[in-house]
């Protein structure tokens, strides 16, 4: 039952080589800024935490995050956005020990109807977090679900927007506590002709149940490239924690996107 989010990212990836249409790469580039955009694709995102608690450790967390549109009528398509987490973290307290496994997943699928070129975008449909975490610490322990929704306008090369959801457990392991839980996801960014692309975002949390926010701000910096017919667009940044209530304060961030544009293999 844990693994039901990984099967559904399976299922609906494409399969064959990579002889894929050939959308330009400026087109592909702006594309990958918006997150319910008509293109497949899986980023393998790596991020590196430090100076958490008062032993001052620190946490590596692998995200795959496949994201996969499917049209389901002439005018309006679903994206599936599926974050799983591989997290190793040392101790933040002397004393607790390392931690290493999977976390939990998010799991969002957005309605958006199709829209031209300079409109504003927009998408909605339902979050889930399944309990797919292998450690006790690392994992909510909690099944939860809530809303999601994306608002986003491009336009010159820029893009602004805004992404965000909330979710409440419904269930799970009594002994943990409860989700009630805020994200707030702002961005900014720009693409150049060349495909280079500079974005700023934060991606915030709120915690209703300890009423304490955690705001990292992010600046990340990437570039496309081909590799024979596959696009692949590399991506390096950092980010300072505004606040967080038990760390961290800064952190790195690598990403590594395989694209897939509609339309399949030629």
């Amino acid at each position: 039952m844990r693994l039901l989010p990984l099967f559904l990212v399976l299922a609906l990836l494409p399969a064959g080589g990579s002889a894929w249409s050939q959308e330009s790469d400026d087109d592909l580039a702006t594309k990958l800024s918006n997150p319910v955009a008509s293109l497949i694709s899986v980023p393998l995102q790596s991020n590196y935490d430090c100076c958490i608690g008062p032993a001052n450790g620190s946490r590596v967390v692998v995200n795959l995050q496949p994201v996969v549109p499917f049209a389901i009528s002439d005018h309006w398509n679903v994206i599936a956005r599926t974050i799983l987490p591989l997290v190793q973290q040392s101790a933040p307290v002397e004393g607790t020990g390392d931690h290493f496994g999977l976390g939990d997943t998010t799991q969002s699928f957005f309605f958006s109807p199709d829209a031209a070129p300079g409109d504003l975008i927009w998408a909605i449909g339902p979050a889930f977090l399944w309990p797919t975490s292998t450690d006790e610490v690392i994992g909510s322990h909690k099944w939860g679900a809530g809303p999601t929704a994306v608002l986003l306008q491009q336009t010159h090369g820029w893009t602004f927007g805004i992404l965000a959801n909330h979710i409440w457990s419904y269930s799970g392991q009594r002994d943990h506590p409860n989700v009630n839980s805020t994200f707030l996801q702002p961005f900014v960014g720009y693409t150049w002709p060349d495909t280079t692309n500079l974005t700023f975002n934060t991606e915030s949390n709120y915690d209703w149940q300890g009423q304490q926010w955690t705001v990292p701000l992010n600046l990340t910096l990437g570039h496309l490239y081909r590799f024979g017919a596959q696009p692949i667009n590399f991506t390096i940044g950092a980010r300072y924690y505004a606040t967080s209530p038990d760390g961290p304060q800064w952190g790195l961030r690598f990403v590594i996107t395989l694209l897939f544009p509609k339309g399949g293999p030629s």
